[in-house]
């Protein structure tokens, strides 16, 4: 906080305060207000581009206390960046009054959606409250933001209820700073506001015979109770909801939606009806219950179970509590979850448009209930679990998106940056005066849709955010669609193109997140991941990286291993147990040993000789020093997933789902399965030998050793190898001390909560400070964070450099230095 004060003595004085941050449509001006007029202050406080801005005359002891309370007291879902003081010399009014908007270059944040609040909840299910069953009840505490905002400054003007005309008591309770609903954007009721109505998309009209219902809302849920699937238009887009609880119509769900094994999100109307098939711990329910109210993994250990279809082989439920009025009355007489997925066909981005959904939905829903309020930006749920005591995003979008990043000093010197991700699980990041804001998930750019969306987003947020980019980033892999983009954006505007190396922009957004400084001393970054174009022009996926910033230094890696049929390995485990079992043993070694094993007759099957070929000549078999494919290939020796990945990362869930928590917590550290650190051929890299843990894992199936406790010793023999290999780096150098002793951990592979935690456990016990993942996903959706923050502090060093030695332009320095 910034509070610079320029009040000394108890006297008469005028200042001006700016307060920057995520003080616009949260509520912040009716607060100035009430304070300043029981402090006794005249003066004016208005929104404009840069945030809120109080211009204020008084006593300097009721300056000092408006200060103070403005940091502290602030409504609930306002943030403050800074508060900065000035004198001020222009007259004002004797009366505290709320100035109007100030259009402008913005300098501010959007809000996140948030969901309903306790106040509004109350209200519409008070039968004398005018908004009883209102849908669309909000004040300045909750409602939709950003999934309705086009522009900034936050007015209604500039959302999707610019329509909606107010009606008297709502206008009244607008314009009184008293109120809650003061400047509350989607303020609405039954006679103003959108209204929800019951549809089919055949275009017949509703019939309720033999159904009782209160109204559209209620007569939605009556619909699900009967086991029919009903798509929804929530906040941020179209949802499919049926009833839980049925096997037979969550089959039907996956059937037609085309969503093979991929789990489902869950909906319940209170954390008691989570809790008779969840374990919720304190933290978990705090989450579930809070503003942002995200998907909430829990483990699945209630008195109740669902049906397997909902979360198929996991040991995990993703639950989030009501997020709007219309999802709290739609779930007010069910006393059993229901399932709340996208709307969307599997891997298609979550429709939004009211014309897409009928186009795209009908053949999965026969009935819809929507409204008139139309959706701008397209938000998904979050998601975030609980590890190591502290709670992590994994997927960041509705409740935390558009929120920044504050970085360390020293970034505002950078400038306007927009810096583009990769091509799963993308987002992109906007840098601009030392804040990165990051956009919330957009998908899997090889869908033309979501590319499509993607670049929308861009557009937009360059428009919200009056962000001028004058960098653009990419990921280093050239066959990537976001990095394709970045390349044209780059030439049609004549700006410099940074290419920033995957793993390393992994181990940036963990630093950044934490505050680690800009010249702060490198650090051990550990990248585990499913794959990144590396450095060598081979497939990278489990490296140490001596980073900070502005460069990488690679130290030890994973043993590479060919991926058989290229990204088809990804999809299809038992490609890389074979790669792993020849690359290790060979096929003689394995018949002789292990021929009565089912997996060995599985193989056995394949094509054995196209793929020896393969392997041989390195026919579209590209070496990968991958970690995602290495627990690809354990889950296929274990029996847990062997043809095919029904989703990106299946494999790895099963295997951490089937963990027994008793083998893993109480079972000798001996038995853990054996990984050696020695050095790759030709060169001094130490990387992680798995050969032992081949024997170990197909020895273990031969006794029948249960696949649980398998899972266990995997897990942590993988974490003491990762852990041996830091110890064994940091000592490298002993003559003169070690070269780090922080360790960052990202990439997709943390997460696993057990790899996260067994690592975490073990760094920390040989006297490592670790850094982690918390507000930024560790996987691919926090990779733009740090493609931004890596190209910041190539320019800054850059125009240091060339305003004290004339060295070459940043363009170059940049290229150099990635």
């Amino acid at each position: 906080m910034n509070v610079a004060t320029h009040i000394d003595a108890d006297a008469m004085t005028s200042v001006e305060i700016r307060v920057r941050g995520r003080v616009q449509g949260v509520g912040f001006r009716p607060f100035v207000w009430r304070l300043a007029r029981e402090l006794g202050l005249g003066g004016v406080v208005l929104n404009d581009s840069e945030g809120v801005l109080i211009r204020a005359q008084g006593r300097s002891s009721a300056i000092r206390l408006l200060l103070d309370r403005l940091e502290h007291d602030r409504p609930p879902l306002a943030t403050i960046e800074s508060i900065e003081v000035s004198p001020f010399t222009g007259k004002l009014r004797r009366t505290f009054e709320i100035g109007e908007s100030a259009a402008g270059r913005s300098d501010t944040e959007i809000a996140p959606d948030a969901a309903i609040c306790a106040d509004c909840a109350n209200e519409i299910f008070d039968p004398f409250s005018r908004r009883f069953r209102y849908p669309f009840t909000t004040c300045t505490n909750c409602g939709p933001r950003l999934s309705i905002v086009e522009r900034v400054p936050y007015d209604r003007a500039a959302t999707s209820m610019a329509s909606f005309d107010l009606c008297p008591i709502c206008a009244a309770e607008y314009a009184d700073p008293a109120d809650r609903r003061f400047h509350a954007e989607t303020t609405a009721c039954h006679a103003c506001g959108p209204k929800a109505r019951l549809i089919r998309f055949d275009g017949k009209a509703v019939s309720f015979e033999q159904t009782s219902m209160l109204d559209d809302v209620d007569g939605a849920l009556g619909l699900i109770q009967k086991g029919e699937i009903v798509a929804i238009k929530g906040l941020g887009g179209y949802q499919l909801a049926c009833d839980a609880t049925r096997a037979d119509v969550v089959e039907r769900l996956r059937k037609l939606k085309h969503r093979d094994r991929k789990p489902f999100a869950l909906m319940a109307r209170d954390l008691d009806v989570i809790r008779r098939y969840c374990a919720v711990m304190d933290d978990e329910a705090a989450l579930l219950a809070s503003t942002a109210a995200p998907i909430v993994l829990l483990d699945a250990s209630g008195p109740e179970k669902l049906p397997d279809a909902i979360a198929p082989g996991l040991g995990t439920l993703g639950f989030m509590l009501p997020t709007t009025p219309l999802h709290a009355l739609l779930l007010r007489r069910m006393g059993r979850p229901v399932v709340m997925t996208s709307g969307n066909l599997s891997d298609a981005p979550q429709v939004i448009a009211d014309a897409d959904a009928k186009a795209e939905l009908v053949g999965i829903a026969s009935f819809a209930l929507v409204h008139e309020r139309d959706i701008i930006n397209r938000v998904d749920d979050s998601v975030v679990r609980v590890a190591d005591g502290r709670a992590r995003v994994l997927r960041r979008a509705r409740g935390y998106a558009p929120s920044p990043v504050q970085l360390p000093r020293g970034f505002e010197a950078a400038p306007e940056i927009l810096a583009l991700g990769g091509d799963l699980k993308t987002t992109f990041c906007l840098m601009k005066a030392g804040a990165a804001v990051l956009s919330q998930h957009i998908g899997d750019l090889d869908d033309a849709r979501t590319h499509t969306d993607f670049v929308r987003t861009i557009d937009l947020y360059r428009d919200m955010l009056a962000v001028t980019p004058q960098v653009i980033v990419r990921d280093r892999h050239p066959g990537y669609h976001s990095s394709s983009y970045a390349q044209t954006l780059a030439r049609v505007g004549g700006l410099p193109l940074v290419e920033v190396q995957h793993h390393h922009a992994h181990v940036a957004s963990c630093l950044a997140e934490n505050g680690w400084p800009l010249d702060g001393a490198p650090v051990l970054g550990i990248a585990l991941d499913g794959l990144g174009f590396g450095d060598d022009s081979s497939i990278w996926g489990g490296e140490f990286l001596l980073a900070d910033y502005s460069r990488f230094e690679r130290l030890a890696t994973f043993k590479p291993v060919a991926m058989l049929g290229g990204d088809q390995a990804a999809r299809e485990p038992w490609r890389n147990l074979y790669a792993h079992l020849m690359a290790e043993m060979g096929w003689p070694a394995l018949a002789m040993n292990f021929a009565d094993l089912e997996v060995y007759r599985q193989l056995d099957a394949k094509p054995r000789k196209i793929l020896d070929a393969m392997l041989r000549d390195g026919v579209n078999s590209p070496n990968a020093s991958s970690c995602g494919r290495l627990f690809d290939a354990a889950a296929a020796a274990m029996g847990l997933c062997f043809e095919r990945q029904g989703y990106e990362g299946e494999a790895a869930a099963l295997l951490e789902a089937a963990v027994d928590l008793d083998a893993l917590h109480h079972e000798d550290d001996a038995l853990a399965y054996p990984f050696t650190i020695p050095m790759l051929k030709g060169s001094s890299l130490p990387y992680i030998e798995p050969l032992g843990v081949w024997n170990a894992i197909l020895g273990d199936v031969i006794l029948g050793t249960p696949v649980g406790v398998m899972a266990a010793r995997f897990h942590r023999g993988l974490a003491r190898a990762i852990t041996m290999m830091a110890v064994k780096l940091a000592k490298r150098d002993s003559q003169s001390g070690p070269r780090f002793d922080t360790i960052a951990l990202s990439g997709g592979c943390f997460h696993n909560r057990i790899l996260l935690e067994e690592i975490l456990r073990r760094l920390e016990a040989e006297g490592f400070k670790v850094l982690t993942h918390t507000q930024v996903p560790a996987g691919d959706g926090g990779l733009a964070l740090g493609q931004a923050a890596i190209a910041a502090a190539l320019l800054i060093q850059s125009k240091k450099n060339t305003s004290t030695k004339g060295n070459a332009p940043c363009a170059s320095a940049f290229q150099d230095a990635s």
